[in-house]
């Protein structure tokens, strides 16, 4: 009964940031694992329901996103949840639309998988047994991940320093 509490409560704290994402048209539809990762081969986002960052990424935030892709990563949300389009909008439009999403409160599909994922709070970042809860900066993501910008793709010659990041330590 307290899950269902907990549920309830986040769902109340986000229906205005959901009433408001409506209003705007950034709620997609729910759709399984098979139509999103269709969806992700046509170049469509992979979190449409969360909404849409407003900033293109840069390159710095397409390779973090690749690279939590490639080990494994998985971020789980809820469409109302507004800390998880925070957590998407960090990445920007193009990053953030192929996150590793999965999507828990809009379809029983996804509730049951989140359930089995042992998910109690949104955004949770999971890979294998390790999990985060809450927003989580580009950086720390990086630290967790070990992802290292000097190895990716474009870590030549993309602009940045040195290690990939700014002075303050943060990713552009």
């Amino acid at each position: 009964m307290a899950k269902a509490s907990h549920r309830a409560t986040l769902k109340l704290m986000g229906a205005v940031v959901s009433a408001a994402g409506m209003l705007l048209g950034c709620l997609g539809a729910g759709a399984s694992p098979l139509a999103m990762a269709q969806a992700e081969a046509a170049g469509a986002s992979t979190s449409p329901g969360i909404g849409e960052a407003l900033a293109p990424s840069t390159p710095s935030q397409i390779n973090l996103g690749e690279h939590l892709r490639q080990q494994g990563y998985l971020f789980y949300g809820a469409w109302w949840c507004p800390a998880c389009f925070r957590q998407k909008s960090l990445f920007g439009q193009q990053a953030g639309n192929r996150l590793p999403y999965v999507e828990c409160d809009r379809s029983d599909g996804g509730r049951q998988r989140c359930d089995a994922a042992a998910i109690k709070a949104y955004p949770t970042w999971v890979r294998g047994t390790e999990r985060r809860e809450g927003v989580l900066s580009l950086e720390e993501l990086a630290r967790w991940s070990g992802w290292n910008p000097a190895r990716t793709p474009t870590g030549q010659g993309n602009g940045l320093p040195a290690g990939g990041m700014v002075p303050g330590g943060t990713i552009p």
